[in-house]
């Protein structure tokens, strides 16, 4: 009977997959950032789909079949190539990274509550507002704490809820928009005669283009639904093409769509995806739908960070539990909830949004965590890509439900290789302050973005060389690496 039912279960399917994929990478947010690029914003989205969204999706199928049956996420997959030292390097610095882009996209949520009103002057002068901002971004991200320390299980409704209504629906608006826009003769802003090739030789024009690595990454926790595919060895990689084919469709026809309806010169990275729409809205004689808009585009924000809030501290927190961290963060509540990592998250939070102080606009403070973000988040794939490889060498014998390539490592070192450099490229990148926005001095753009490297990097080697034999929980067990046994 179980084998039966067992043989019943339903498969995910190529389409659904993609589906997945698409939902887990696609944010509205960031088309302003590649809006600045014009025609050429397409070169980026396919360049970094090419070296880092496809490898990205390969490599981690590969790594999640290989341990499938073992906890631990990315801890398990650098721990086994590099050991425990990186492997707790690179879940804290995955953890950590999405600490440092909560006030980042909730400052994307207060400027799109601002735009609820129907005064577009003032709810431009409100968005740009940092006491504001500030306010919005930490009341929102508090209450979100607060919900998940109650461990309500509807939180995940609301976030499919908010994917769709937030994220999808409006997509699919701005390209409709966009298209008719053109179609019917509107005047577009775009210089249209711009050439696809960016120029490459201002490296200063690339820092913004860099973080579009950051739309794509995530996509390597898609990589655990591997095994529920029929032949995944052909099956899964059709899902990452068609998937990377629909995020990228998505990213440069929305991009094109905010740069038909904003002149270059007045874009900005926080407010232009409300005013692209107010405009449309605007040219359709439908002004009265523009808080609408921006009620689902907060909306999606977030109900996005609700679920995110508690997500990545769960993995940190399992691997606390096994003696990687002291007791005071593996303390959870009645419900099982990380309550004093979510403390601690959200301190580290309140913090950073306290940058709006010193910077000199609120698309300043945006810019500068963005590029944080990008950065340790890089740091990350390239053990990521580094242990994938290496892997193929001190473990060839492990199953792997899915594979790149069937025989040899040659395919592995391409893919890996291919990631492993583009990562590194757009690390390189992320450090040079952008050229179309005021960030303040260099001294303040430099001191965080390496000080940040350095200090939130040097944390997880500090803890690990303090640790103790106490500060394993007795009712927690990792399995070994596959080099104890």
């Amino acid at each position: 009977m179980d084998s039966n039912k067992t043989k019943n279960v339903a498969k995910l399917s190529v389409f659904t997959i993609a589906i997945m994929n698409v939902t887990a990478v696609v944010s509205l947010r960031g088309l302003p950032a590649e809006a600045e690029y014009g025609l050429s914003s397409a070169f980026y989205y396919l360049f970094a789909a090419l070296v880092f969204l496809i490898p990205t999706s390969l490599v981690a199928a590969e790594l999640a079949s290989m341990f499938a049956n073992k906890e631990g996420g990315v801890f398990r997959w650098v721990g086994e190539a590099f050991g425990k030292r990186l492997g707790f390097l690179a879940i804290w610095l995955q953890w950590f990274q999405n600490t440092i882009w909560y006030p980042t996209v909730l400052t994307f949520g207060a400027v799109s509550l601002a735009f609820i009103g129907m005064n577009p002057a003032h709810d431009m002068g409100l968005a740009d507002n940092k006491i504001y901002t500030l306010i919005v971004v930490l009341v929102i991200y508090w209450l979100a704490t607060f919900i998940s320390l109650k461990g309500l299980g509807w939180v995940g409704k609301v976030s499919k809820i908010g994917g769709l209504v937030g994220t999808i629906i409006p997509a699919g608006l701005l390209i409709v928009f966009g298209i008719y826009y053109w179609a019917s003769g509107g005047q577009i802003q775009m210089n249209m005669s711009g050439s696809f090739w960016p120029d490459l030789a201002k490296l200063d024009n690339l820092v913004l283009a860099s973080s579009i690595f950051l739309f794509y990454a995530g996509m390597e926790m898609t990589g655990v639904h591997v095994k529920e595919m029929d032949n995944p060895a052909k099956s899964y990689p059709k899902a990452v093409f068609v998937g990377a084919f629909i995020t990228v469709i998505i990213f440069v026809l929305g991009t094109y769509s905010l740069g038909f309806i904003i002149p270059q010169d007045n874009i900005n990275l926080t407010q232009s995806l409300l005013i692209g729409f107010d405009n449309y809205l605007k040219y359709l004689h439908v002004s009265w739908l523009s808080p609408v808009i921006a009620i689902a585009l907060a909306f999606g924000v977030l109900a996005g960070v609700l679920t995110w809030v508690s997500g990545p501290s769960k993995g940190l927190l399992v691997v606390g539990k096994a003696g990687y961290l002291p007791p005071f963060f593996q303390k959870t509540n009645k419900l099982g909830v990380q309550s004093n990592i979510l403390i601690i998250q959200g301190c580290i939070v309140t913090i950073l949004s306290l940058l709006f102080v010193v910077m000199p606009s609120v698309q300043s403070f945006y810019q500068i965590l963005s590029q944080m973000t990008v950065l340790l988040y890089l740091i990350m794939y390239l053990m990521m890509f580094a242990a994938a490889i290496y892997l193929r060498y001190i473990m060839k014998d492990a199953p792997r439900d899915f594979r790149i390539g069937k025989n040899g490592n040659f395919l592995m070192w391409v893919i890996g290789g291919v990631g492993f450099l583009g990562s590194l490229l757009a690390f390189v990148l992320s450090f040079i302050p952008p050229g179309q926005i005021s960030t303040g001095s260099n001294a303040v753009w430099y001191g965080v973005m390496f000080g940040g490297c350095i200090v939130f990097v040097a944390v997880p080697f500090i803890i690990y060389a303090l640790r103790k034999p106490s500060w394993k929980d007795a009712n927690s067990e990792i399995q070994p690496f596959h080099w104890e046994k």
